[in-house]
């Protein structure tokens, strides 16, 4: 089974497979929508930047100016494109 991709064509990773240190945008919530709804709530929305501070086994996360531990089970559920370098000339 090949991976989804955004609309313009990026591939899509599971939050939990994504390594320390890397900022990505949230596109999708695959979770039930009362768990989706808690998650948004938390500040893990779609369009919603975040940075991956640690994996140890938690994933320890720097979303809207605060840090939220998940489990890898629960970013499993957490669909993410990798943010794009503003250095464009």
């Amino acid at each position: 089974m090949s991976k989804p991709a955004n609309v313009d064509g990026a591939p899509l990773y599971k939050l939990s497979e994504v390594q320390a240190g890397v900022s990505v945008t949230i596109k999708q919530l695959s979770a039930s929508p009362e768990l989706s709804s808690r998650l948004r709530e938390l500040g893990f929305c779609e369009d919603q930047r975040v940075k991956l501070l640690s994996r140890n086994p938690n994933l320890i996360c720097q979303v809207c100016n605060a840090r939220l531990g998940l489990s890898s089970q629960l970013a499993g559920l957490i669909w993410v494109e990798k943010t794009r370098s503003r250095l464009a000339a």
